[in-house]
């Protein structure tokens, strides 16, 4: 114990002799860290934006298209187009044992839709229960999804995306409201709540009409679906659930198993994780520039340790020449560096926290859909974690080396120094 607390005496001596350099450094320190702190916040929120945009289409999910057949099977040439039966959903649930959930999908484009005297058109979508969570399709509160009943029963009920009800009714509630899709009333029984969607196949959803699929079938006369949306009962399977389509529907359709342009497939699982390893790669990418940023302080303090070294030769040859121990010259140096890169990293981590902060709450005051996909600025754990590892390192070293070359200096020749 006194030999800790006569190295604090000695650092505190050298610390008031050194205030403006010790000033100036933790500055150096404080601005190193700030960048990294924002950087890495920023990184952190754009991927998580990206990750949250990426599934707004849907999670896991797999859409489904029919191709035609380029392998002659069965008797039958190649060139075959296929299409889809409504009942092809109930055959892949009865057969595939991996499979969770599952919606037909039938697509429409520019159909009128009326309320009052507003006029628009836009896709109409004839879809089954599981749809919307197939979709990522959430109804915002005092409204719900299309239920088995409104399909079992063909009733006229609306999903609206969230932009369509702006546009229909301004800041009017939709819910309980009537609309007419192609000259039919239609009861609005929700609105979908408003989502970020990076990948599409039909247009954005917050601008289509949802209605059950034995509706639109009635209404629209269609005999075919548009495509299958289908989810594996877990993702890690999605690779055997796309096998088991070719394979049942091969054997209804009779088409080779192996054609692969019989069924045309998006499997947003692999989609979404190349979108979250561009985040990754990008947030890496600005963690190096913040790292490199906050090193250039580090070699700073390290200049200004091997200026006190320098300063100080007098003053530890005699000490060495009176015996002093190694700790008692090493020990003061390397606090030294550390209290400085701690308190400077102090600050810039403060700093860049309480701007973060401000910048993510401009930001749900800005409305703004550009911002809102580059994502809100994010301090995480992770960030707060490898600042300080980063610091810790920076100023270990930036104070064991100037340190080291102080204990090797020769009494005799630090003496002489001048």
């Amino acid at each position: 114990m006194a030999r800790i607390g006569l190295i604090f005496k000695l650092f505190r001596r050298g610390a008031q002799i050194q205030r403006k350099r010790m000033a100036m450094t933790v500055a150096a320190i404080a601005w190193g860290t700030l960048s990294i702190v924002l950087l890495l916040s920023f990184g952190e929120g754009m991927k998580r934006s990206f990750s949250k945009g990426s599934k707004g289409l849907g999670e896991g999910i797999v859409v489904v298209w029919p191709g035609a057949t380029s392998i002659a099977h069965a008797g039958f040439p190649q060139g075959r187009n296929l299409r889809f039966h409504p009942d092809d959903v109930a055959l892949l649930r009865a057969n595939i044992e991996e499979l969770g959930e599952a919606s037909g999908e039938m697509r429409r484009w520019g159909v009128n839709i009326t309320y009052g005297r507003r006029a628009l058109t836009k896709p109409v979508v004839g879809v089954e229960t599981e749809y919307g969570e197939l979709r990522n399709q959430i109804p915002q509160p005092g409204g719900r999804f299309l239920n088995r009943r409104d399909e079992a029963e063909k009733r006229r009920v609306a999903f609206l995306g969230n932009d369509l009800k702006d546009e229909l009714f301004g800041d009017e509630d939709a819910i309980g409201k009537t609309i007419l899709v192609h000259q039919v009333p239609f009861t609005v029984v929700g609105v979908m709540q408003k989502k970020i969607q990076m990948g599409t196949y039909g247009g954005p959803d917050a601008n289509n009409v949802v209605i059950p699929l034995s509706t639109f079938r009635s209404m629209f006369g269609r005999r075919y679906l548009s495509d299958f949306v289908l989810r594996a009962s877990n993702v890690d399977q999605n690779e055997i659930l796309k096998r088991r389509l070719f394979e049942v529907l091969a054997a209804k359709y009779r088409f080779d198993p192996a054609d692969e342009r019989a069924l045309q497939m998006w499997d947003t699982h692999e989609s979404q994780q190349v979108t979250r390893n561009i985040a990754i790669g990008i947030q890496f990418f600005l963690g190096v520039i913040g790292g490199l940023t906050l090193l250039i302080g580090g070699v700073g303090v390290a200049n200004i340790m091997y200026a006190v070294v320098k300063h100080r030769t007098k003053e530890i040859g005699v000490q060495m020449a009176l015996g002093a121990r190694r700790s008692y010259v090493l020990g003061p140096l390397v606090l030294e560096s550390l209290s400085l890169t701690a308190l400077g990293g102090a600050i810039g981590v403060g700093a860049g926290w309480a701007i973060v902060r401000g910048l993510a709450f401009l930001q749900t005051k800005a409305n703004s859909d550009a911002l809102e996909f580059m994502g809100a600025p994010t301090f995480s754990p992770g960030i707060a974690v490898t600042t300080v590892l980063l610091l810790g390192a920076i100023g270990f070293l930036a104070g064991y080396f100037p340190s080291r070359r102080a204990v090797a200096i020769q009494p005799a020749a630090a003496l002489r120094y001048e």
